[in-house]
């Protein structure tokens, strides 16, 4: 029994850990977004396996208070170890700080954290050292602390993973991991979208009573510290079960298996999930996925796209008619569902101007993007290629001189810009865009007096475009047309937004307040550009990046990815496109609209040519599908195919080419044509940027175009 209590702090945080975990997971189950009825045996699944797995990961995570716990003594402290141990510490502190250190060859920020780690253990241990009447108390706070640590950590982990499933409906994931990188919009995003102040109040004071009664029943530890024996059996118990685990958890998640997702997403453990987002960030097609001879792949593009020739893309694009020197303005806009729009079903009317100008544009009801976040979004209407496994194109390290849709504006004679209202640092776009041609305005090109209204991700809506305007005005003075892609941002949370300007306030931070507000500044910025002598002769392209959520039962919820899209001009005329497309066929198409002659490498085609075959390419970060022929064909890591009969679950008063939600039936028998397809198109996107055959071989301006970066901020 005496033995059984050492252990206390391990088992009283691993009580605390299996409670909010399964407080956690009812939760989660219960949520809005969870839209989905579960079995009992699903529901047995997830809570069985789920506390399984939270037992095996919380023996990892405790590796650091075991470490603590064991080096706890008094001997230590005795003449003359003490004295030498001391000297042991300003030593390494001494050489730590010299800025020679073994440390600093790794650079970063590593040099400092030891340097602050080291500095901290060498105060402690002088406490301990030359305090020996106070080593008690300060021993206790110490373990106070430790333990307050623990509980915070476990609480605020449950509350990070309730507020990124009410984002995204998953737990963490490889998003999870790129806001660890852009801390400032993150946390400016949370400062300004929930009421931080009054939940880390409540947070301190829940995690400061757990804390006490915690310590009640574990200070006996430091009370009477374990002897050498007691600590060998400790060790013992703890490596065991660490070791163990290493082997447990990974084996645990193959169980995560279910048709439904969301019985995968709560059986599984956020932190475990977050390591894996954390490895796979980085996915090499070849590596992890069905394959293909190469040959046979491009030969069933070449099926698809008949234009092409050989292990690449390259393909003449020709038209019969005169070109049309337009200026062009592609509008993407932050996370536009096109069920927010009111011809696929909405009743609220919350985009009433898109409503109206839909019906003066030419519309493409049946297209989806190509991923769930914006820079998928960027990529698909920019490089016009399918979404590769991992990260998107724009956030790699090789991501510049690509083939772009502003290379062939550019070498038209255009003049090529990318706007956005937030830091062009965010999701590596400054370095993508300059890197490929374009001149970037963003919020650092703003004076004062342009800014009426701004939240962390940058100024709003009617800023930006009356930017844009500005820009445009001094454009067409040049005697030169240019093509200018605009990224918006208010459509997102925390839906802030000025005031007295639509018939929700700006402040109460809705979701339908953020879509009416950014329909509502697209139509100043239509009413103010048409007073503007360029406007006559100018194409609007107006797409949505990514749905405004991607959560649903199966890997890819095809409503989760289904957008609105439609060309606006004077000479177009206002017709309905029905035809399945993909988000990496809008330009191409605008191209074929103006009779653009040049030579491509896109995947992405244009859907009115004799040659287009229906399909759509979507995917997240790791599952890569294709919809064709009725049939949704998912590829996944570790050379797994899933393929769906696709049955149309029609809503009530909505036209058919309208309807966007569909039941994804388990196909009996795999359809081997549209599974080499599918792997023809993603092997040979990754197989060109790979061998670097999608570069724009003409780039020659990534320096000066720096330059103008640097210069405009």
């Amino acid at each position: 029994m005496t033995f059984y209590k050492k252990l206390s702090p391990f088992y009283n945080l691993a009580l605390l850990y299996f409670i909010v975990s399964f407080v956690l997971r009812i939760v989660l189950l219960f949520h809005p977004i969870t839209q989905s009825s579960f079995t009992f045996s699903e529901s047995l699944k997830i809570f069985s396996l789920g506390l399984i797995s939270d037992f095996f990961v919380f023996v990892l995570a405790s590796s650091f208070l075991w470490l603590y716990l064991i080096l706890i003594s008094n001997s230590k402290y005795n003449k003359p170890y003490g004295y030498i141990i001391l000297g042991g510490f300003i030593t390494l502190l001494i050489y730590i700080a010299s800025g020679k250190s073994i440390f600093d060859e790794y650079g970063g920020a590593l040099p400092k954290i030891v340097l602050i780690f080291v500095s901290i253990k060498t105060f402690l241990f002088s406490l301990f050292l030359f305090l020996p009447k106070q080593r008690t108390k300060i021993r206790f706070w110490l373990f106070a602390f430790v333990i307050f640590l623990y509980v915070l950590l476990i609480l605020q982990n449950a509350i990070s993973e309730f507020f990124f499933w009410n984002e995204f409906g998953v737990k963490y994931n490889f998003i999870a991991v790129n806001y660890l990188i852009y801390t400032n919009e993150v946390i400016g995003n949370i400062m300004q979208s929930y009421p931080v102040l009054p939940i880390f109040s409540v947070l301190f004071i829940i995690t400061g009573t757990i804390t006490y009664f915690i310590i009640k029943y574990s200070r006996n530890y430091i009370d009477q510290i374990p002897n050498i024996s007691e600590k060998l059996k400790i060790s013992a118990v703890y490596c065991t079960l660490f070791v163990f685990s290493l082997f447990a958890i990974p084996s645990l998640a193959k169980t995560e298996n279910s048709k439904n997702i969301f019985v995968n997403e709560l059986q599984s453990n956020g932190i475990y999930k977050f390591y894996l987002a954390f490895q796979n960030n980085k996915l090499d097609y070849f590596k992890f996925y069905k394959t293909i001879p190469d040959q046979k792949a491009f030969a069933l593009l070449k099926q698809q796209i008949p234009a092409i020739s050989g292990q690449n893309t390259l393909q003449k694009v020709n038209n019969d008619s005169l070109e049309k020197r337009k200026n062009v303005v592609l509008i993407t806009v932050e996370s536009l569902s096109a069920d927010f729009m009111k011809m696929y079903g909405n009743q609220q009317n919350i985009t009433p101007f898109l409503d109206s100008l839909a019906q003066k544009s030419l519309l493409f009801t049946n297209v989806y993007a190509a991923g769930n976040r914006t820079v998928r979004g960027l990529e698909a209407v920019t490089l016009c290629l399918p979404p590769t496994a991992g990260e998107s194109v724009v956030k790699r390290e090789d991501n510049k001189n690509k083939f772009s849709t502003g290379s062939v504006f550019r070498k038209k004679g255009y003049n090529v810009k990318f706007m956005y209202g937030g830091d062009a640092f965010f999701d590596n776009m400054q370095d993508f865009y300059s890197g490929n041609g374009y001149q970037i305005i963003d919020k650092s090109s703003f004076e004062p007096k342009e800014i009426t209204f701004s939240n962390v991700w940058g100024v709003c809506d009617e800023d930006m475009y009356n930017k844009a305007i500005k820009i445009m005005n001094s454009e067409a003075k040049q005697n030169k047309p240019f093509f200018n892609h605009i990224m918006t941002v208010s459509n997102h949370r925390p839906f802030t937004y000025p005031n007295n300007k639509i018939d929700i306030p700006g402040n109460i931070k809705s979701r339908d307040g953020g879509v009416k507000y950014t329909d509502y500044a697209l139509k100043q910025f239509f009413a103010k550009a048409q007073k503007q002598p360029w406007f006559k002769n100018t194409v609007f392209v107006i797409v949505a990046d990514h749905c405004a959520s991607s959560a649903g039962k199966t890997e890819l919820p095809l409503d989760k990815y289904r957008i609105p899209a439609l060309i606006y001009s004077s000479d177009i005329k206002p017709e309905k496109y029905n035809q399945l497309m993909s988000q990496i066929d809008i330009m191409p198409t605008l191209f074929g609209l103006l009779n653009f002659d040049y030579d491509s490498k896109f995947f992405g085609q244009d859907v009115f040519k004799p040659d287009y075959q229906p399909r759509a390419l979507i995917a997240t970060y790791q599952d890569l599908g294709l919809i064709k022929d009725n049939v949704l064909t998912i590829l996944s890591p570790k050379q797994q195919i899933k393929q769906f009969q696709l049955k149309l679950n029609k809503k009530d008063g909505v036209l058919p080419e309208f309807q966007i939600y569909y039941d994804q039936i388990p196909l009996k028998s795999e359809n081997k044509n549209l599974v080499d397809e599918t792997i023809a198109f993603y092997q040979s996107a990754s197989y060109v940027l790979k061998k670097k055959e999608y570069q724009f071989k003409d780039l020659s301006l990534t320096a000066k175009n720096a330059k103008l970066y640097a210069k405009n901020r």
